[in-house]
């Protein structure tokens, strides 16, 4: 008559008069489960699946046993007399512990609050720069003075593609035709930013005719020029910083203002160039804790969070236009 093999990974029943020493495979060891996987103590085999780990092949020879493995043994607990079962249990003392309070987030304030000058820190490498730059500015403004104010004759107009020159004041009566643009040289084609005629000759595109018309300018503009700036972005716990990158930003000409949810700048920065960016931001800030830090190479703004959370952007993204079907329900539900 057949019996079940209790060794642990083999489960076969065999005849108890034909066992030999090697008839049995099966596992020594214990199971084991950790962080997903199962195998055995006993060898190295892991897998993540059930079934596999019951398929694992035992990895000791021996032969079968029919004794089935004791049960382990409850300890008994003899009650003496009056005491009871709950008199054993162990006590503890009992205190009443308040669940913290969930976290009260700031309502978000109005983007209508007045704006507040930020604290500003300007570095002394930037002072320096500055003065050398001052210096240079004084000496090109004493030739300029020397030169006179009256435009002398031959003197080319500063338009973009015109090549007049001036000849006295009957030339100012004259229309000179220009390019507003900017003079573009791509994978060897020229051209203008603001006609986008193309060519590959140099001189035909010297001789290009102007696309506006208006009147000759004998002078540089010394007015500030708007020009772009790039700037990014990081934040920690408590803050957020954004890097603009403006080389040389003049501290007495520049404004950095913010309320609770805006953030207004206008720098000027390499002499002429000037750069302004409104926008809503997409947390709630304390503008009395925040402060602008001016470089030489870039300018900060540090800005202290109201809310300890983290921004999923700088900005808030603009409102997304509704469409004629949206627009038409709710006439709808006005009427």
């Amino acid at each position: 008559m057949s019996v079940l093999c209790y060794n642990k990974g083999c489960g076969q029943r065999f005849d108890p008069e034909i066992n030999p020493e090697d008839a049995c495979t099966y596992h020594p060891g214990v199971p084991v489960f950790h962080d997903a996987l199962k195998g055995w103590s006993c060898c190295k085999r892991r897998t993540t699946d059930f079934s596999d780990f019951l398929s694992i092949a035992g990895c000791t020879k021996a032969p079968h046993n029919s004794e089935k493995p004791l049960e382990p043994v409850k300890p008994d607990v003899k009650v003496s007399g009056e005491k009871k079962l709950e008199d054993l249990k162990p006590r503890f003392n009992e205190y009443i512990i308040q669940a913290p309070k969930p976290l009260e987030f700031i309502q978000r304030p109005s983007a209508e609050e007045p704006l507040l000058e930020l604290q500003r820190k300007v570095s002394s490498s930037l002072i320096q720069t500055l003065e050398k730059l001052r210096l240079a500015d004084a000496a090109r403004l004493e030739e300029k003075e020397e030169e006179g104010s009256e435009v002398k004759i031959g003197t080319a107009c500063k338009n973009g593609g015109c090549s007049k020159t001036y000849n006295g004041p009957k030339t100012d009566a004259e229309t000179c035709s220009y390019h507003p643009g900017v003079p573009v040289f791509h994978e060897g084609m020229k051209y203008w930013s603001c006609c986008r005629r193309k060519t590959s000759d140099f001189n035909s595109f010297l001789s290009q005719d102007g696309c506006n018309k208006g009147s000759h300018q004998w002078r540089k503009d010394t007015g500030n020029k708007v020009a772009p700036c790039r700037f990014d972005w990081h934040q920690t716990g408590s803050h957020v910083t954004m890097s603009i990158y403006a080389k040389n930003s003049n501290p007495e000409l520049c404004s950095v203002e913010a309320n609770s949810v805006s953030l207004k700048m206008r720098l000027i920065f390499e002499g002429e160039k000037e750069f302004e960016l409104k926008m809503s931001l997409w947390g709630v800030i304390d503008s009395r804790k925040s402060v602008v830090n001016m470089m030489a190479s870039k300018v900060e703004v540090v800005m202290k969070k109201a809310e300890p959370i983290t921004w999923a952007r700088l900005d808030t993204p603009p409102p997304k236009p509704q469409s004629t079907n949206e627009n038409q329900d709710q006439e709808k539900m006005i009427a």
